[in-house]
């Protein structure tokens, strides 16, 4: 695994004498001339936070909206959505299933177009799309209707996570991606917290032009979506040799840090045999697994939780409010494990443990026997479950993004991660059936199921990843600086560690 690298350190170097300056060009840097490098003014710390300031926010507020325009569906629910569209037996799953049919299709030819484009372009323009199927959504007037309203939510918001994972991979190092990645990811669970509050408060719109609440869910959400978005054509940025916030110093020293452990800084011109690398490496289809095992329990839990709630005996109103603390916890658990994982630099180890500690919410759910007359339990249950799923998936998440080397393979092996995890997805929408509750046995039977899957996969990558940098330590020394070499091969190459 690769050790922990000095970080935040301010760097000199003499602006008086030319020698000294470093050659920033892909290919061109000496090691003499990277440590010259490294004794610039250029605070690596104050540079971080900058960074981080101009780019979490802007994808954090597209992640948290489309997160919210996906599964305010299960607000909806429990504001008349079903009675109103005349919904019977398990129709209401059905439309929650092609939502992620439509993601899945979507997925790899989404990262393939931001290849091929700007994230300046494709991510707002996705997020527009989306919000205005999410407000159309809103007006709806039938089953079929609703239905193609929700797969061509999926196809639209298909794009965004895969592409912000592949962004941050052009702009961090590796040790610093899978942090940056649970924090991003973090805006989930804010967003199911917003999306209780909000369901609560549009809620006493009941009555204002349609008898039932449900609809201006949908539509102020999705306006709110579309409104937002439009700003994002300026505050989001390309890749650092454009970004305007930049100085001509800070450029160069993102790119050498960047050539010093990632391909960053290769100009590397798509290819269609870089795709099939991708797909013909395993390690990218056990990445995807490992969130296939996630996004069962991930997905069930944020557009069943209101109904799980207002099975218990509580009204609809109340229902929407006791949503929020579960994701409020969810979000605390996601930063704190981040934090502690990028400390540590241990991801698998601590995947395991937020699966095993959400495994104990299930159990809670699975053995109370009357959760009408104990609901307690039960709602405990569901912190057990929130904060153990939320961390785990940020971290699972973050496999391609710190090992797969060649800027394609990683575009497309993270696209390959969500399409082959939302299929877990695909599944659990057909798990909580309306007849089946308080005690969802079926539900929550699947996601316990899931969650100890997680936790073999989990192990079996710490033991495949570990086991090839063993190989490799007797084949050919640890090179970081990546972006220095011409000859690179990409995590193929005997020179790569994989981080677990």
């Amino acid at each position: 695994m690769a050790g922990p690298v000095a970080e935040g350190k301010p760097q000199q170097y003499s602006e008086s004498d030319p020698d000294k300056k470093p050659s920033v060009g892909p290919g061109s840097l000496t090691a003499s001339e990277t440590a010259d490098l490294e004794t610039n003014t250029v605070n690596e710390k104050s540079l971080l936070r900058k960074l981080d300031i101009r780019l979490l926010p802007a994808v954090g507020i597209l992640y948290l909206l489309s997160f919210l325009d996906r599964s305010n569906v299960g607000n909806a629910r429990i504001e008349g959505l079903a009675d109103d569209l005349g919904m019977t037996g398990n129709q209401y799953l059905t439309g929650l299933t092609l939502y992620f049919i439509g993601y899945v299709i979507f997925e790899i030819p989404c990262n393939i177009v931001l290849k091929r484009t700007t994230p300046r372009f494709w991510l707002p323009t996705l997020t527009i799309l989306w919000g205005i199927v999410a407000t159309l959504m809103g007006i709806v007037q039938n089953l079929t209707g609703f239905f193609i309203a929700r797969f061509f939510l999926g196809v639209t918001e298909s794009g965004l996570f895969p592409g912000v994972v592949y962004y941050f991979s052009m702009w961090y190092k590796r040790r610093e991606r899978q942090f940056r990645i649970s924090l991003f990811f973090g805006a989930a669970a804010l967003a199911g917290s917003f999306g209780g509050i909000l369901a609560y408060g549009i809620g006493f719109m009941r009555g204002t032009v349609w008898e039932h609440g449900w609809r201006w869910i949908f539509i102020l959400e999705g306006i709110a979506t579309v409104v937002v978005t439009v700003a994002a054509y300026w505050f989001i940025y390309n890749y650092p040799d454009t970004a305007e916030f930049l100085t001509d110093k800070e450029r160069k020293f993102i790119h050498t840090r960047l050539a010093s452990d990632s391909d960053a800084t290769h100009d590397e011109r798509f290819t269609w045999a870089n795709v099939l690398r991708a797909l013909k490496d395993p390690k990218c289809w056990l990445y995807g697994l490992s969130f296939h095992t996630m996004s069962l329990p991930l997905y069930t839990f944020s557009l069943f939780l209101p109904s799980i709630i207002n099975a218990l005996g509580y009204r609809a109103a109340i229902a929407q409010l006791l949503t929020i603390p579960p994701y409020a916890f969810a979000f605390l658990t996601t930063l704190g494990v981040a934090t502690i994982s990028e400390r540590l630099h241990q991801r698998a180890i601590f995947i395991i443990g937020s699966a095993v500690f959400a495994i104990i919410g299930y159990i809670m759910l699975l053995s109370n026997k009357d959760p009408i007359a104990r609901p307690g339990l039960s709602y405990a249950g569901t912190f057990f479950a929130a904060g153990g799923i939320y961390p785990a998936t940020a971290l699972a998440l973050s496999w391609p993004a710190i090992n797969v080397s060649g800027q394609t393979k990683r575009a497309v092996a993270n696209a390959m991660q969500i399409s082959i995890g939302n299929l877990g997805a695909v599944l659990g929408t057909q798990l909580y059936r309306s007849g089946d509750g308080p005690r969802y046995i079926v539900g929550h039977s699947f996601a316990l199921g899931y969650l100890a899957g997680n936790v073999i996969v989990s192990s079996l990558l710490y033991f495949i990843l570990s086991r090839e940098n063993k190989r490799r330590d007797g084949i050919a020394p640890e090179v970081q600086e990546v972006g220095t070499l011409e000859d690179w091969d990409g995590d193929e190459d005997n020179r790569w560690r994989f981080q677990y």
